[in-house]
């Protein structure tokens, strides 16, 4: 009986937990101190500050009630029934709750105060708290928290400060905690950071104490609804209808291929629009250490590496996953971001039958992109001649596309180059297309054009052996227009 009684107990803390009732510090945020380090006291004043309704008094006044409001809706709940009920009758119980306070102090509170407050406790509540406003916002492609009153987002390719704030290093625990908590990870100080990805997609890094100094740093990468198809990425002329044209016929002809950039250049994005001309009736299998892929073919199996356990035990890595997948029968493998000795087993899976695989990594041009590889491989314990490796590559690798964030916050693939084969102890490539900037306008936005380098890929007589032929014309050297019918200026 104690056993069922125990269990019982666990079950409902765990259901509070989910629901915010207990704070990241595992204390109820009922019986939390009424006031928090460095911020505005729990319980708010009896009347509204005399100032205007965007002033940062007049906010903080607005927290500290939604925060009492908060704590005065667990206060009245019963906890108990709280594993039993479903979540849509949990946030109808909350709602009432909520409506009815507000009430008592409708002199404090407009209507549309009231409602905002009220949606407030309910993200509080149910979902990410302060980010359910930005997270519903399809424009905000990045999320970064410096500590609980420092937030900064990404709109349009361009940083600037929100104006959202949290109310203490606790409340930011919280919503982390229970983010990385659906997902079967941790974050505390023997593991101060996680990968963690939400439920919509979005990946998120988080860093806590003792590592972060000014409070927990957090950085959520955004991903749309619906990801991003090659039309988007012509209609945002981040690339050419040629130059689709040649990464098409690759990917249709199981060319291998890797993508190179630097952080948030668009590397994932162009993976996921080049994996549509992947055959329906192939097995693909992708491997990532946050699953942010959305492949759209019908068979795809997608693994996800784990972090070892509070015991140190258990961690399954990418180049365990990468070696497992081959005893999976794929056509064709997809690693999400090769970054350690999982090179080497990348390598040779596209050299024995598993042709037509991608893979990411970050570089800044295509021949950094080709020595991280040779390093990488190098990391794999395996004490090979630099010359070995450099003929592994280029048996293995056939095409490097380059992508860039450039200036203003547009995403363009700034080159496409071929690797021909080795040249004495040098391997041998060239580039094929070319993004050349040439400034910037008023705005401060990057401008160029697309040129073709007017050299002709030794790969053609692969892609007509697949049945995909190419016309010359297309690789001829000239300036190529975008989708909207004109060259960039």
């Amino acid at each position: 009986m104690a056993w069922i009684r125990n269990k019982k107990e666990n079950g409902e803390a765990h259901a509070a937990a989910e629901i915010g009732l207990v704070g990241g510090n595992g204390k109820d945020l009922d019986t939390a101190p009424d006031t928090a380090p460095d911020t505005a006291p729990d319980t708010a004043p009896d009347t509204a500050p005399d100032t205007e309704p965007d002033s940062p008094r007049a906010e903080d006044w607005f927290l500290a009630l939604k925060r009492e409001l908060h704590q005065q809706v667990i206060a009245t709940m019963d906890i108990s029934s709280i594993g039993t009920m479903k979540e849509e009758d949990l946030r109808l119980a909350v709602r009432r709750e909520a409506e009815a306070l507000c009430r008592r102090r409708s002199d404090l509170l407009s209507l549309a105060e009231r409602e905002r407050l009220i949606d407030e406790v309910l993200d509080e509540t149910f979902g990410l708290g302060p980010l359910e406003s930005l997270m519903a916002d399809p424009e905000i492609s990045d999320i970064l928290i410096n500590g609980p009153k420092t937030v900064y987002i990404e709109k349009r390719g361009r940083l600037k400060k929100s104006s959202i704030a949290f109310h203490d290093k606790n409340h930011v625990m919280q919503i982390v905690q229970r983010i990385v908590g659906r997902v079967g990870r941790r974050v505390d100080e023997t593991c101060p950071m996680v990968d963690a990805r939400l439920p919509d997609g979005s990946r998120l890094n988080a860093i806590i104490h003792p590592v972060a100094l000014d409070g927990p740093l957090v950085s959520i990468r955004r991903f749309g609804a619906r990801p991003l198809e090659v039309d988007d990425l012509l209609g945002k002329r981040s690339l050419t209808e040629e130059m689709l044209r040649f990464l098409s016929a690759c990917v249709e002809a199981r060319i291998n291929i890797i993508i190179s950039g630097g952080t948030g250049g668009g590397k994932t994005t162009l993976l996921n629009a080049l994996s549509s001309y992947i055959p329906e009736d192939e097995r693909v299998a992708t491997i990532e250490d946050s699953a942010e892929l959305q492949l759209q073919q019908p068979h795809v199996v997608r693994m996800e590496t784990r972090p070892s356990n509070i015991e140190g035990e258990g961690e399954v890595t990418t180049r365990d996953l990468v070696r497992n997948a081959l005893r999976m029968r794929p056509d064709r493998i997809i690693v999400g971001e090769c970054r350690g000795s999982e090179a080497l087993d990348m390598l040779q899976a596209m050299n024995t039958g598993h042709e037509g695989s991608l893979t990411t990594i970050h570089a800044n041009s295509p021949r950094d992109a080709l020595s991280r590889l040779e390093m990488m491989v190098g990391m794999a314990g395996f004490d090979l001649p630099v010359w070995v490796i450099r003929k592994q590559v280029a048996s293995s690798i056939n095409v490097v596309v380059q992508v860039a964030r450039l200036v203003g916050g547009e995403r363009k693939i700034v080159k496409i180059a071929e690797i021909t084969g080795m040249e004495g102890e040098v391997l041998s490539m060239h580039d094929l297309f070319e993004f050349q900037q040439t400034g910037v306008d008023e705005n401060r936005v990057a401008q160029g054009h697309f040129w073709s380098t007017g050299i002709r890929p030794v790969l053609l007589n692969k892609l007509a052996a697949s049945g995909i032929t190419l016309p010359v014309e297309l690789f001829q050297r000239k300036i190529l227009k975008t989708s909207q019918g004109a060259a960039e200026s």
